[in-house]
């Protein structure tokens, strides 16, 4: 299980992302997070290729009210890299991840989850009910291997699957609604944990792993996570871009599943692409905030209580 480390100094003055680092080692593992204020936990989870510097613009107003907690996931950020494609599976991804809640004590959490981080977040949150308390729902999906996925995303998959060495800062500019207009201080950022292609398998192992069979790995969790969330009673807002090619259609694909999701204000972020936090990051953080404030926690063990099990 070859391990590499991103060098500290990549990561130095990065344009928005004062945040000092934290690291747990999980199995060997170091990951690493970032995390703004106190109180109730948001949990906000990356997708590929990007890491918790796409949440820098949503942190500090998320921060002012929750605890926001934002990690790299493995092969990504200041997170530890595998070298060797095969240690890539969605189940380890998985595991990691729980043991970072467990590590932290995380619990009544509000889950906030993106591309990959919703195909592991919502998984996760399926799986352990008790310890989350709401659901924000941003540009993902949970492909089971039987319906159809988009043209793009199979081209993109065919992309990466053959194209090692990922162009990241060319792949964040093509994600956000106005790329061209991104300053290359920002992409460089984007582009800072890989400096080669042996940093980057990680990246280039996520698109293989989104199921396209019903017999591939992760595909029986999907279907699983799909039948729990179509009970789901917990609050969850769906909060979905206008210009994302990849996941549009999603959003009433998610409030159709998730009775709770037709409780709340069905909202578009608008003028934004697949990396919407980048393009609305702070517009974003505004409507969390709301829906948090609209949906306060009930005393635990009372009646309502939204930590106790369904």
């Amino acid at each position: 299980m070859p391990i590499i480390r991103t060098p500290d100094e990549r990561f130095a003055h990065l344009p928005g992302y004062p945040f000092a680092p934290h690291y747990v080692t999980l199995n060997g593992v170091r990951l690493h997070y970032v995390e703004q204020g106190a109180g109730e936990v948001v949990l906000c989870l990356h997708g590929e290729p990007s890491w918790s510097y796409l949440y820098r613009k949503m942190l500090p107003i998320l921060g002012g009210q929750a605890r926001a907690i934002a990690p790299d996931l493995v092969g990504f950020g200041r997170s530890d890299k595998f070298t060797e494609p095969e240690e890539y599976s969605f189940q380890m991804h998985r595991d990691l991840l729980v043991s970072l809640l467990d590590a932290l004590e995380l619990d009544a959490i509000t889950l906030v989850c993106q591309d990959w981080g919703g195909l592991l977040g919502l998984r996760i949150a399926s799986e352990l009910p008790d310890r989350f308390a709401r659901l924000v729902i941003m540009n993902t999906g949970l492909p089971d291997g039987n319906g159809h996925l988009p043209h793009g995303f199979l081209t993109w998959q065919r992309f990466a699957q053959s194209h090692p060495d990922l162009p990241i800062g060319q792949i964040i500019r093509n994600g956000v609604a106005h790329g061209d207009q991104l300053a290359p201080e920002v992409l460089a950022a984007y582009e800072a944990p890989f400096p080669d292609a042996s940093y980057k398998v990680g990246a280039s192992a996520f698109p293989g792993l989104v199921p396209t069979h019903p017999d591939q790995p992760g595909a029986a969790e999907m279907r699983r996570a799909r039948a729990i969330l179509a009970t789901w009673q917990k609050p969850t807002l769906v909060l979905f871009s206008d210009g994302d090619p990849i996941t549009r259609g999603g959003d009433q694909f998610f409030r159709d599943l998730i009775p709770a999701a037709r409780e709340q204000p069905a909202i578009t972020i608008q003028d934004a692409g697949h990396f919407l936090q980048e393009d609305q990051g702070e517009s974003i953080a505004e409507h969390i905030v709301a829906f948090i404030a609209r949906t306060p926690l009930a005393r635990p063990g009372g009646p309502g209580d939204s930590t106790a099990t369904r």
